[in-house]
């Protein structure tokens, strides 16, 4: 197996990564090579998992990270020690001295199985004038990255006027993606679209007045967040074009991300300084126009007050314009609200301000896809789009191709429920709200471990459901409930009640565990909650497993994997001098 596989590495092919001098019949556009060892990294805690991975050509091996994008391959299992990798799209760059490879995109080669490490690979070796020598090294064969003939890659850029480098296709030729931006990154270039542009805000206080604006940076691997301030806002505002394509190079800042101010998923944002180099990109094409990670409208009870998300939808209806006064700054702002729709059956409120507000002149049941919305708990659930954030109108993705269809088809005739009579319906008495909540939460946050009652709801899906004392036999009195003993065949005798019935009702009180992202949980459920996740009365389920144990085991295989949204109750009780 070993000897078969050897022959479809591709050797030599990482020495042709990085040296441009290298045997020209070794450079391979999609290197088939070896995974020699897979490691996870040390991080942060909440920041993005990463993976250290190490690959050999059989004549040399490399350190590797995998992009965040290409985690996938690790959490299923398939990227293992001795397997068989072709990478399809990766970028080679120096980072604190060291040669690595940024993975962007990559195939498992499963059909060449697993072995020992192939050969005795050596590290890469360089020569000392090559670090001062960047080799343009950024392949994708999907458009994204490098699809310039290496002779057009190396051409002088044409520089805005606000910025000069005369040494521009140095600068040009070891280009970052931006997902590997770091503190510890030194002399980059990165090559990405501006997605949003802020207006130029100003402030005034006891430190003295300045201003500001800031950038949505967007390539293949992510996006990060760029501001400039004061001198540096007054000479790149211009520059920077909402779409266009820039090639930003350090001198730039990477400063922790202040998550308070932006709605990219990057630990990192930038920070321009006096000499930060800012040039337009002849080439326009090969970066993506922007990036979504769209939550559903039916969704939005599960996610946290005060998340910012992502959502596509069709547009209902569009409210006139009104405006508000600031309690805080005593501004008047100009808002309207829309109402947007999806497949799911739910529709939403969204709120829209100031210039995008009073120059809105979308049409009705047209599809509109928001980036960076923040959700609220106001009338059960509603968005509001932040100044960071930005819409797009029909846009060209399978999302809203769908979406248009399934409108046109027969969404325009439905009714929608809104999320505030969600809340209305499943509340408990007086109308309730309860927390969202992870089970992580509930387990960090101790609920139900004090002297008080919690109340939280959880989304979450059942992954396994008890099947011993599944239920008890009730008394079959209206509003009784309690369980009756057989004290005769035929005979089921209440106490509270002091009856006698001929059978009793069957009534759910049941155990499941139920999992989401974050950790699993025991829960106990009860009739109306065992009759949803059943299926079926407890009575019909205990006539199964007496007559059909096989079709009851399938009942309780078919209420596994299902997802749901539950309420509960949480308290600590005792029983039999033992709590619980």
């Amino acid at each position: 197996m070993a000897v078969d596989a050897a022959s479809h590495v591709n050797q030599g092919s990482l020495a042709a990564i990085f040296n441009s001098e290298a045997d020209a019949n070794a450079a391979v556009s999609q290197p088939v090579l070896q995974c020699v060892q897979v490691k996870p990294l040390a991080g942060q805690q909440g920041t993005p998992e990463r993976f250290r991975v190490v690959f050999s050509d059989i004549n040399n091996f490399v350190q590797s990270m995998l992009a965040t994008q290409a985690n996938h391959v690790v959490h299923e299992g398939k990227l293992r020690k001795g397997c068989f990798v072709r990478l399809k799209s990766y970028q080679a760059n120096q980072v604190k001295g060291k040669r690595i490879i940024i993975v962007l995109d990559l195939d498992v080669l499963e059909e060449l199985g697993e072995c020992e490490k192939i050969g005795e690979p050596k590290a890469l070796e360089f020569k000392a004038e090559e670090d001062v020598k960047p080799q343009s090294t950024t392949i994708a064969t999907n458009g994204f990255y490098g699809n310039k003939p290496p002779q057009q890659q190396n051409q002088q850029q044409q520089s805005l006027p606000s910025r000069t480098n005369a040494n521009t296709s140095a600068s040009h030729a070891n280009i970052y993606p931006i997902e590997a931006l770091s503190p510890y990154a030194h002399k980059w270039t990165i090559k990405a679209r501006c997605t949003n542009k802020s207006d130029i805000k100003t402030w005034h206080n006891k430190n003295g007045e300045g201003k500001l604006f800031s950038v949505n940076l967007l390539d293949e691997s992510g996006e990060i967040r760029g501001t400039g301030f004061n001198e540096q806002c007054d000479t790149l505002y211009d520059v920077f074009q909402e779409g266009g394509v820039y090639y930003i190079t350090s001198p730039c800042r990477v400063n922790m991300a202040k998550k308070q101010f932006t709605n990219l998923n990057n630990d990192y944002e930038l920070m321009f300084e006096r000499d930060t180099n800012v040039e337009k990109a002849e080439e326009q094409d090969g970066v993506p126009q922007v990036r979504f990670n769209f939550t559903n409208i039916s969704d939005l009870q599960t996610v946290e007050k005060d998340t910012t998300i992502d959502t596509i939808g069709v547009l209902k209806e569009v409210g006139e314009t009104s405006q508000i006064t600031s309690k805080t700054t005593s501004k008047p702002y100009d808002k309207r609200e829309l109402t947007l729709v999806d497949s799911t059956g739910y529709s939403v409120r969204l709120t829209i301000w100031g210039n995008t507000a009073t120059s809105f002149d979308v049409l009705p049941e047209s599809v509109v896809a928001f980036k960076g919305v923040k959700v609220s708990d106001f009338g059960g659930r509603s968005l509001s789009l932040l100044s960071s954030g930005s819409m797009t109108i029909d846009p060209d993705i399978d999302d809203a191709h769908k979406l248009k269809g399934w409108y046109d088809a027969q969404g325009k005739n439905d009714t929608f429920m809104s999320h505030a009579q969600m809340g209305g319906s499943m509340g408990a008495a007086g109308g309730r709200g309860d927390p969202i909540k992870s089970i992580m939460q509930v387990k960090e946050e101790n609920l139900g471990m004090s002297e008080n009652t919690d109340y939280f709801t959880t989304k979450a899906t059942i992954i396994y459901v008890k099947q011993d004392n599944v239920s008890y036999p009730a008394c079959l009195s209206e509003g009784c409930n309690k369980k009756v003993v057989e004290v005769d065949p035929g005979q089921w005798r209440c106490e509270r009640c002091d009856k006698t019935h001929p059978k009793p009702e069957h009534r759910y009180i049941m155990s499941i565990n139920v999992s989401d992202h974050t950790g699993q949980i025991w829960l106990s459920c009860f009739d109306d909650v065992g009759r949803m996740t059943m299926g079926m009365s407890a009575d019909k389920l205990m006539e199964l497993k007496e007559n059909d144990d096989k079709a009851a085991g399938d009942t309780f295989q078919e209420a596994n994997c299902k997802t749901w949204t539950f309420k509960c109750r949480a308290k600590m009780d005792n029983f039999q001098d033992q709590q619980r």
